[in-house]
């Protein structure tokens, strides 16, 4: 009990503690939008300066690569606002040979399946209007560089394909669609998280921030291009860049790290990196309770004379074993004995050793709940929705994605009330957490659609002006006699 007590309270986050993480989540933003490498954040430029607005219609892809698949969607979007006609989706496991092959040859895997795909664009009710070339919004699941899909660093598991970290894959998949005869380009290039932002801002315009709460954690927000010190190139004509944040690295003498966190660092492949992290996300949480476990085991004879084998081994005991022992409300607390006997080899525990068990679950489920609210109390700050200006009516949507979040309920509970209690009365009532849900999944496709490069060629009469008419060698009398029409229309 003694050894709860002091993990209990090196992990105390009381609203002080977590104001002062808000505050110093808000410094680090504008360090890292002022110069490359000048905070714990990567505070990336993304290539998109258009998030949906619910108006964008046609036929639209998205390629969302991960660390052992991908998954191929496609979306037909209506004329009418935020309306999704029809949209599917297919999962692609990625064969062992290609996990430490080629990106050349990852990529011309993925344009084969992409040709499949495509060809049964007639099976359901999706159609491409004439003269049109398909678009595809892709994907990864890590940081990449704004002007190409080049990953900077993949921080969540990633495969051995030879030269995917340093090559340009959207040149490399350019390449392979095009020798393969499928006519698509690629729109724009995002990673998950940015996706999430973009499904939500596709329901919802109120939506001004992303964050993604799974295995690996990461936040998106809309920022004004003219904050971006570091930017030295024009300005985009919408006034708003997304901001990567990769707020999985964010460090501060302000967080509740415990003997358990550095013990987990210093055992990790990514040492002094991802310091938030490995806090609050769901490939790391599970292991804070078994370290914890493993010193009472140790030092007090927890489960009695010896210390089980499997409790030694790092990453045993998963996140999502956590939560179900967090959510056991059996009087016995039997879903606790199971997993501590199939999982750890830990047979006949009492009730007493379940309840501590339950406990050491709580304190790590509270504490990242608890940091992720202050984390996104930080983004409040950056952007100025923390308060709210007199007679002003405000409206600020944060969507939330990933496994923790979605699957870990009495997490994302604490998470919602602590956000609440951050921003107090006045302000509470404004800021709304929303479930991504399905949406991410056609994030990228919904990011093609705002970036289409026929988005700027249709008229208010609902006229369509080919780029081949008015930029490429063609009938000079037909674009005059458009433009002749489109004048009269408007005279109408």
């Amino acid at each position: 009990m003694a050894i709860l007590k002091e993990f209990e309270d090196m992990s105390d986050t009381p609203l002080g503690k977590l104001k002062q993480v808000a505050e110093a989540m808000t410094v680090e933003m504008h360090a890292g939008l002022a110069s490359e490498g000048g905070s714990t954040l990567g505070m990336l430029i993304s290539s998109v300066d258009n998030l949906p607005t619910g108006n964008e219609h046609g036929l639209f892809y998205a390629l969302d690569l991960g660390g052992t698949k991908f998954c191929l969607s496609r979306v037909q979007l209506g004329r009418k606002k935020r309306r999704v006609l029809e949209q599917e989706s297919t999962e692609v496991s990625i064969p062992p040979h290609m996990m430490v092959g080629t990106s050349k040859g990852l990529c011309d895997f993925i344009t084969e399946e992409l040709a499949t795909f495509v060809a049964t664009e007639g099976d359901g009710d999706f159609h491409i209007s004439p003269s049109r070339q398909r678009e595809m919004g892709f994907s990864f699941s890590c940081p990449m560089t704004r002007t190409s899909g080049t990953p900077i660093k993949c921080t969540k598991h990633s495969s051995s394909i030879d030269g995917a970290v340093d090559q340009d894959l959207v040149a490399q998949l350019t390449q392979s669609m095009k020798s393969k005869g499928v006519d698509m380009r690629v729109a724009a290039v995002v990673n998950d998280t940015i996706r999430t932002l973009a499904g939500g801002r596709y329901l919802n315009n109120d939506v001004v921030a992303a964050v993604t709460l799974g295995t690996g954690t990461n936040a998106a927000y809309v920022e004004c291009a003219n904050a971006i010190s570091k930017w030295h190139g024009v300005l985009p004509k919408s006034g708003e860049m997304v901001i990567n944040m990769e707020w999985g690295n964010f460090r501060s003498v302000h967080l509740p790290l415990t003997e358990y966190d550095h013990a987990l660092d210093v055992e990790s492949l990514n040492v002094g990196e991802q310091s938030f992290g490995k806090i609050i996300s769901g490939k790391y949480m599970g292991d804070i309770v078994r370290r914890v476990l493993l010193k009472m085991a140790e030092e007090a004879d927890f489960f009695g004379d010896t210390v089980p084998s499997k409790l030694r081994i790092p990453f045993t005991l998963r996140t999502h074993e956590m939560s179900a022992m967090h959510h056991d409300n059996s009087p016995d607390l039997r879903v606790v004995g199971s997993i501590l006997q199939d999982i750890l080899g830990i047979s006949n525990t009492s009730l007493t050793t379940r309840k501590v068990v339950v406990e050491v679950c709580v304190i790590v489920a509270e504490r990242g709940a608890r940091l992720s609210a202050a984390g996104i109390l930080g983004i409040l700050k950056k952007i100025g929705r923390e308060t709210v200006k007199k007679g002003v009516k405000q409206k600020t949507v944060i969507a939330i994605d990933g496994g923790v979040f979605k699957h870990y309920s009495e997490l994302t509970k604490c998470l919602e009330n602590t956000l609440k209690e951050l921003l107090g009365e006045e302000v509470k009532d404004t800021v709304v957490i929303e479930h991504a849900n399905d949406v991410p999944r056609i994030g990228a496709a919904l990011i093609a659609a705002s970036h289409s490069q026929y988005n700027d060629m249709k008229s208010e009469t609902g006229v369509v002006v080919s780029n081949q008419v008015s930029s490429k060698k063609g009938n000079p009398f037909l674009y005059i006699s458009v433009c002749i029409a489109l004048y009269f229309l408007s005279r109408r």
